[in-house]
């Protein structure tokens, strides 16, 4: 890709802080994220402190009926650009990472659902609700994680759990 002059870079930055602030999730969102590059076909729903790739939002395209949520972030870039394509109709829920790799282009298809706090790295398939599981139990923290807390004395302090299945005789 060409590189962007200094003062591009810049504005890019301010439209994107001003779209992550302002009001206007299906209005000033869009419009503010359109003049930095991203490719808008459509209505689409941009939430409340959204991040957007900064570097290359030209590599991110959504789609007519796209809804983006509460502070997720769309990555199309590590170690250089990639594409990514929400499709028709998708939902990426609040606090999504959508991260794609160099090269390649991560496609969220057309219907498909993904759900809150889930971490999407490969294609997800038309029609389709993603996410990860809920959140359940890892370790005993013997040692709480205080701000007085090194990190080595809450790792020294983790224990396993016990298994509360029975074992046969």
């Amino acid at each position: 890709m060409k590189k962007k002059s200094f003062a591009r870079r810049l504005l890019n930055r301010v439209l994107h802080s001003l779209a992550r602030a302002l009001p206007g999730a299906t209005s000033v969102r869009p419009f503010l994220h359109r003049l930095r590059g991203v490719r808008i076909e459509g209505k689409v729903f941009i939430g409340d402190d959204v991040y957007i790739e900064n570097e290359y939002p030209e590599s991110v395209e959504l789609r007519d009926g796209a809804q983006i949520t509460l502070r997720s972030t769309i990555i199309a870039h590590t170690r250089g650009p990639g594409r990514v394509v929400l499709e028709e109709n998708t939902f990426v829920g609040a606090h999504c990472v959508l991260v794609c790799s160099p090269g390649s282009t991560l496609t969220i298809g057309e219907g498909s659902v993904v759900s809150a706090n889930s971490v999407v790295t490969t294609d997800v398939p038309p029609q389709m609700l993603y996410g990860c599981e809920r959140a359940k139990p890892l370790m005993r923290a013997a040692q709480p994680l205080t701000m007085d807390t090194s990190y080595e004395a809450f790792v020294a302090g983790l224990h396993p759990l016990k298994s509360r299945a029975r074992r046969p005789d």
